[in-house]
């Protein structure tokens, strides 16, 4: 009995699908010194790119100034966000269920930062170096991605 409770019932809730959201790499560029933003999650207070699940209405760039906004006050510059990479992470849910997650990033030039904005006072927003916001975020995949900011917004299209 128990090996059908286990294979029938607890390992399918245990392999659930992977979910998807997108994130917004915050820069700018300061005496051409590159600069990313960062903020603190709600609950766990750990730093992270600001990012949340797909909207309907909104392409992924377009989620990814949403969330920039709604979370951290981004006024970006002229310009369509730009997809830059990709990460995994284990998004915990209610109950502390880690499910699965990838994240597409999206590049975002940031014009200024307002004071008022949805999420104020509930995150904290800090500008750091590449390498300072790498060291900063548990996510390996997401450390790597940092680490290689500089290269990854300095490509063709920027």
């Amino acid at each position: 009995m128990f090996n059908t409770i286990w294979s029938q019932f607890i390992q399918p809730i245990l392999r659930r699908p992977s979910r998807y959201q997108v994130a917004a790499l915050c820069f700018r560029r300061d005496r051409d010194k590159l600069e990313i933003l960062l903020v603190t999650s709600l609950e766990t207070r750990r730093w992270i790119l600001p990012k949340g699940w797909p909207k309907t209405g909104f392409d992924a760039g377009g989620v990814a100034l949403e969330e920039a906004w709604e979370e951290a006050g981004v006024k970006p510059r002229s310009g369509k966000p730009g997809w830059i990479g990709q990460y995994r992470y284990d998004k915990r849910l209610r109950g502390g269920i880690p499910v699965p997650t990838n994240v597409d990033v999206y590049s975002i030039e940031t014009e200024l930062l307002y004071d008022v904005y949805p999420e104020a006072g509930k995150r904290e927003r800090r500008w750091m170096t590449p390498c300072d916001a790498a060291d900063a975020v548990e996510e390996p995949e997401l450390k790597r991605l940092l680490s290689d900011a500089e290269a990854l917004l300095s490509g063709p299209s920027r």
